[in-house]
């Protein structure tokens, strides 16, 4: 039968707490949290707790939130709390060779893509910018090079047509939570193999800058529709409107052929707020002027006259 394993997790976003509370619903033994310290956030800039700092205290697990992984004090308080395996999930911070030696069992990732596809800081947001047609999970075994380590397990997963970002990671951080649960079985077991990566084949995941999101109305609308979908929650696709700035939640591509310039809102008979693209139109299904709620086109459409309007 196999061991429980004295599990240290390390974890901050919302993606990573399913696979938190998986862990800590199991035979396994949870004794540590680690998680990047409170930042500001908000209107206010008030201190707030990571999404894993939040259910790790629900859970009752102690919490530990260094701002490094370097300072030997850090070091000897992890190695205090003995863990057989460390897991991270999206925890933001390097872990040094010194943190990735310290286990016995080894550091465990949970990375939201298909390794050795989207290396890196943004593989959702990567993969649906490049109209990948499915991602998945791969539990790793975490060694020095950014995401280059042998990998114990991958699990697929489709992407739908309308997955955005967010979307797609609510799914991908279910995935993982079970994936991850089936590896540390094996694991504990003494039956898990780690096949190297094809280092070939690998991409690499930039990560997402604001700057990205305004959108290029030369492109295809096909583009620009995975754009949109790449960037929401965030930062939100945006152009200006008749020198605003529009935020574009949502769009459908109309397949059409267009005389009017890229970013020229034309008349369609298919949806009340149509652009031309490069190559064929977008309608905008849901939208948000700067200071305002996001609506739908048709509400947007009865306070705004489109008359001459060229999206920039």
């Amino acid at each position: 039968m196999p061991k429980s394993l004295r599990v240290v997790f390390a974890g901050t976003p919302e993606f990573a707490v399913p696979a938190l509370e998986a862990l800590a619903h199991s035979t396994h033994s949870v004794v540590a949290v680690y998680t990047q310290p409170d930042r500001p956030a908000g209107r206010g800039r008030k201190l707030t707790a990571s999404a894993v700092k939040t259910a790790g205290l629900q859970l009752g697990l102690p919490i530990e939130q260094p701002a490094t992984l370097k300072d030997p004090g850090v070091i000897q308080t992890l190695a205090a709390y003995a863990p057989d395996v460390i897991v991270v999930a999206a925890y933001g911070l390097l872990l040094p060779q010194t943190v990735l030696d310290l286990p016995a069992l080894g550091c465990v990732n949970v990375h939201a893509s298909i390794l050795p596809r989207w290396r890196g800081a943004a593989p959702i947001e990567r993969a649906l910018l490049a109209g990948d047609r499915e991602t998945g999970i791969s539990i790793m075994r975490m060694e020095a090079g950014l995401d280059t380590g042998p990998v114990y397990a991958r699990y697929p997963l489709v992407i739908g047509s309308d997955d955005t970002s967010g979307s797609l990671r609510k799914r991908l951080a279910a995935l993982g939570a079970c994936g991850l649960v089936e590896v540390i079985e094996r694991i504990a077991a003494g039956t898990a193999r780690a096949e190297p990566q094809d280092s070939a084949a690998a991409t690499y995941a930039h990560k997402v800058e604001k700057t990205e999101a305004r959108i290029d109305w030369h492109l295809a609308a096909e583009d620009i529709a995975r754009r949109v979908r790449a960037f929401n929650p965030w930062p939100i696709a945006e152009s200006r409107w008749r020198g605003e700035q529009l935020r574009i939640w949502a769009v459908h591509v109309v397949e059409r052929e267009v005389a009017a310039a890229p970013g020229a809102v034309i008349d369609s008979a298919s949806a009340p707020l149509v652009v031309a693209c490069g190559i064929n139109a977008l309608a905008l299904d849901a939208v948000q002027l700067a200071g305002r709620r996001a609506m739908p086109a048709e509400k947007f459409l009865d306070a705004h006259d489109t008359t001459g309007v060229v999206l920039e």
